[in-house]
Formats: C-alpha cells, sequence, structure tokens
C-alpha cells in the first residue's frame, strides 16, 4: 500500500466536505468523494476499498435524513466496480483513465437514483442523463488532473 493513495484520499475528502457544506457551492463543486473513491479503488483492491466507499457513503448520508443508505449503497457498489477493474485492465492509459472516471462516476450518480426511491427522484432523463453526464465529465477532469499531479494510475 502506497502512503500517498491514503493521503490523496483524505486530502479529497477534507477538499469535499469543505466546498460542498464549509463553502455552500453544492451542485457547483466537483464529486471528490466519488473521484477519490474512484483512484483509490484501483490502488488499494477490492475489500478495502469496499470499506471506504461504505464510510464515505454513511458519511454523505449523515448530511441527507431523507435518503439515508442511499449513497452508501451508491458508494460501496461503485468501489466495488471499480477495484474489479483492477483485474479486468492492466495498465492505465490515459484515455481509459478519462474513461473509468466518466462511466464510473455515472454508474454512482444511477445506483444512486435507483436508490434513492421514487418520491424523491427527479425524472431519470434530467438527473441521471443531463446531470449525471456533466457531472461525470466534471469529475473526469478534475480526476486527470489529481492523476497527473500524484502520479496515481501510474505502474509502479
Amino acid at each position: 500500500m502506497r502512503l500517498r493513495v491514503w493521503v490523496l484520499i483524505a486530502l479529497l475528502f477534507v477538499l469535499h466536505f469543505m466546498l460542498h457544506v464549509g463553502f455552500g457551492f453544492a451542485d457547483g463543486a466537483p464529486d471528490l468523494l466519488t473521484v477519490s473513491l474512484l483512484l483509490a479503488a484501483r490502488e488499494i483492491g477490492f475489500g478495502r476499498a469496499a470499506a471506504v466507499g461504505l464510510i464515505f457513503g454513511l458519511l454523505e448520508d449523515a448530511l441527507t435524513v431523507l435518503a439515508f443508505g442511499a449513497n452508501s449503497i451508491a458508494m460501496t457498489l461503485t468501489a466495488i466496480g471499480g477495484a474489479f477493474t483492477r483485474d479486468l485492465f492492466v495498465g492505465d492509459s490515459r484515455v481509459f483513465l478519462v474513461s473509468y472516471l466518466v462511466i464510473g462516476k455515472w454508474a454512482r450518480d444511477l445506483v444512486h437514483w435507483i436508490a434513492v426511491g421514487e418520491g424523491l427522484r427527479q425524472p431519470f432523463v434530467d438527473q441521471v442523463l443531463i446531470q449525471g453526464a456533466i457531472g461525470a465529465g466534471y469529475a473526469a477532469l478534475v480526476g486527470i488532473v489529481l492523476a497527473g499531479l500524484t502520479g496515481l494510475g501510474r505502474e509502479a
């Protein structure tokens, strides 16, 4: 286990809540929890990634009382899927990393939309297809910059 993975996870965790809650940017800030989870899932393995995803989801669920558990499910499944790609894809090109982050963030939004329940959902086209695609692109851009700065995603 590389120390820089855990440092990056902790840094993005703090930045995520600082931007979303502390500064009140909410949807204007990127989803740094999902980005850090996806970057870390390929590095830390299946079990640890699922545990980190569950913890991140529970902490994010603590801020939303109406759909408690939806973020936990979404983050845990995203972590498991991200860690599973470690066995399927060897090597990390920039094209792979962009597609991995876009698909991972979009899949997290889709699972969250399903887990929220009918009473709290926005229309599928609006929330998953439009907002999800924009959020996935935003997250991928941030993830590529972070991967480039930290060296994550390159084979050691």
